[in-house]
């Protein structure tokens, strides 16, 4: 199948994906996706964006006019093969434990030369503006199908990055007087349809991370880890989430170190 065939397939069932999400009361979304899944197999809109990716991984661009394929995201300058399931971890060239967001930040801005606020300019695409990064962490994550997350905390900072995370994921707050851990530290929790994970065992923080970056069926748009996390911010009513930021960071150590032995999936679709 040639790129331009599958790009009109990969539209045809992002279209009837979004259809069949138009769900009846007592039908739950993974009900939906599930019966999508029957429909089309492994067609996933999400690809689209990891075709995008790929071509802004290996395009030579800004003031260096050099591609990404020398990024080092932490098992060697351009190997991306499983280098998603070993994130975030500690980088010694930066001096901070970064998660595949913030890292692909340092090396469109320092090996290629781009401007930090040009990169940051889109950071979640809004269905007219498309993400860059967004695109970059599809591709990059799919190389990672299959293998198991590994996140040691070897290094003291990514321990105390870890430590943060916790912290910070049963830290209680806003009018609400929520935390991450109000909706995701018990079983048996549905929100709209949904069910809550519970991300403070293994189980449940390896079906949750390993999936994510998601393609958002209820917005047409690739949703990364970090989008997620401000997301859910956002609901409990909180101050809105710095990219790339410590909190940003430790919570995704959090989850990550949660659900280590997972099988990545990533990306897959959700609601």
């Amino acid at each position: 199948m040639s790129v331009q065939d599958r790009y009109i397939s990969l539209v045809a069932a992002c279209t009837l994906l979004g259809a069949s999400l138009s769900l009846p009361a007592e039908q739950t979304s993974e009900e939906a996706i599930a019966e999508y899944h029957a429909m089309f197999g492994d067609e996933n809109p999400a690809e689209l964006w990891q075709l995008r990716g790929e071509e802004l991984w290996k395009t030579p661009r800004g003031s260096r006019q050099v591609s990404l394929e020398a990024c080092d995201l932490g098992k060697g300058p351009g190997v991306i093969a499983g280098a998603y399931a070993e994130l975030p971890r500690w980088f010694e060239d930066t001096g901070k434990v970064q998660d595949l967001e913030s890292r692909l930040v340092t090396c469109m801005t320092n090996l290629q030369g781009l401007p930090e606020s040009e990169v940051l300019a889109v950071k979640f695409g809004d269905g007219e503006q498309k993400s860059e990064l967004e695109a970059i962490t599809a591709y990059v994550a799919a190389a990672s199908r299959g293998s198991r997350i590994t996140i040691p905390l070897d290094h003291a900072a990514e321990k105390a990055a870890y430590a943060l995370g916790e912290s910070v994921f049963f830290y209680r707050a806003g009018p609400h007087d929520f935390a991450c851990a109000t909706c995701h530290s018990e079983s048996g929790k549905r929100i709209r349809l949904q069910t809550l994970p519970q991300l403070t065992t293994s189980e449940g923080a390896q079906a949750a991370y390993t999936r994510w970056p998601a393609y958002r069926v209820s917005q047409g748009e690739l949703r990364t880890m970090e989008w997620r996390l401000q997301d859910c911010l956002r609901q409990q009513r909180l101050p809105q989430l710095t990219y790339g930021s410590d909190v940003a960071i430790g919570l995704t150590m959090y989850l990550a170190r949660n659900a280590n032995g997972g099988e990545m999936a990533a990306p897959s679709i959700k609601r």
